[in-house]
């Protein structure tokens, strides 16, 4: 019970984020993402055809850019892969440790 109040505020802020600036989001190409302490992070204008491994805990990953994403349960991009569309989310609780942004 205690992880979900936590976890329920850290939604609400991002949908009321990705609500009210959904135009800037869409313009600036970013990911979000949750990560230790449910914090939410983001990365603007991410690299492209290039693996990017978490430093740290990351889940509920949130595709805010123009261009698909694949997050994998490994690093280096090993391991069971998700893709996410653009505007698609993986389910909060889904955890990653790399990335890939407009995989071939």
């Amino acid at each position: 019970m205690r992880l979900c109040r936590p976890l329920v505020a850290v939604l609400g802020g991002l949908a009321l984020a990705l609500t009210t600036t959904g135009s800037a989001l869409a313009a600036d190409s970013t990911f979000l993402w949750i990560g230790p302490k449910s914090k939410l992070y983001a990365l603007d204008n991410p690299p492209a055809r290039t693996c990017l491994n978490m430093a740290q805990e990351a889940r509920g990953a949130h595709n805010a850019t123009k261009k698909p994403l694949v997050v994998y349960t490994q690093k280096k991009c090993k391991g069971t892969a998700t893709r996410l569309a653009p505007g698609k989310s993986a389910p909060s609780g889904a955890r990653f440790a790399s990335i890939v942004f407009d995989p071939r």
